[in-house]
């Protein structure tokens, strides 16, 4: 049997899971570079949720901060949400209805794989991050995980799978939050008969944009993907359909 170690800590909102996997799985490297990922994370919270009072996004909502004196990981942030909005043709957008700027929707993503860097660092251990469902593996052994895909139906459930040796696996749709998404093309509730879409590739920051944006698009989904991400969307009767490479790395 494998050597295996887990850790869970709530962040962000979020329970924040690590498994890792191998001899080294104990170690004290491997518990060093787990705990810089939680307290990076626990940093980007502090700046970036919209729930802080204190934080840069519900400071520039207030107007007690500017543009000009956030830090530069904001503006770094803000500039990631634009190249997002432009990639997707407009199906993702910070800018929510009202006015305000919620970066959310790409900061988990971008956090978990800036503070999976640290695992990387941590050589002989396989690694698969979980963030509420957006998942985040290195297998230096190239042995794979399976990562599984909620049931939107009945979120304590899984319905299906997916092996990755590395790369992102990421989920948008009903089943955490319920029909809590909207059409920054139109400023209203988004419209589907998909209750979620899962979407594979090498970056989880671009992954979970994409979930996001594929999940706005409706039946349009899988032509939201580029080359090298795939996807899984789940209709309301449980059938499922995946595009082309789905599963394969």
């Amino acid at each position: 049997m494998v050597p295996r170690r887990s850790w869970v800590e709530q962040i962000m909102g979020l329970p924040i899971s690590v498994l890792a996997r191998g001899r080294a799985a104990g170690s004290e490297r491997a518990e060093a570079a787990v705990r810089e990922v939680f307290a990076e994370l626990v940093e980007i919270d502090r700046v970036f949720s919209p729930y802080r009072e204190d934080s840069a996004v519900s400071l520039l909502a207030r107007g007690e901060e500017s543009w000009d004196s956030v830090d530069a990981v904001v503006r770094e942030v803000a500039e990631r949400c634009v190249a997002a909005r432009e990639a997707t043709g407009g199906l993702f957008d910070a800018q929510v209805p009202g006015g305000s700027w919620d970066p959310s929707g790409l900061v988990k993503g971008w956090a978990v794989e800036r503070a999976g860097a640290r695992l990387r660092e941590a050589g002989g251990v396989d690694w698969c991050l979980n963030a509420g469902g957006d998942v985040l593996v290195v297998c230096p052994s190239g042995e794979p995980f399976t990562v599984g895909i909620q049931d939107p139906r009945d979120p304590g459930q899984v319905i299906t799978g997916v092996r990755r040796t590395g790369g992102a696996v990421a989920t948008s749709g009903t089943a955490a939050r319920g029909a809590h998404l909207y059409d920054p093309r139109t400023g209203r509730p988004a419209g589907t008969r998909w209750l979620s879409v899962s979407v594979t590739g090498p970056s989880l920051e671009c992954a979970d944009v994409l979930a996001t944006a594929a999940f706005v698009a409706g039946d349009d989904w899988p032509t939201v993907l580029p080359p090298g991400y795939e996807g899984l969307g789940v209709l309301a009767d449980g059938n499922l359909f995946a595009t082309a490479r789905w599963g394969q790395e």
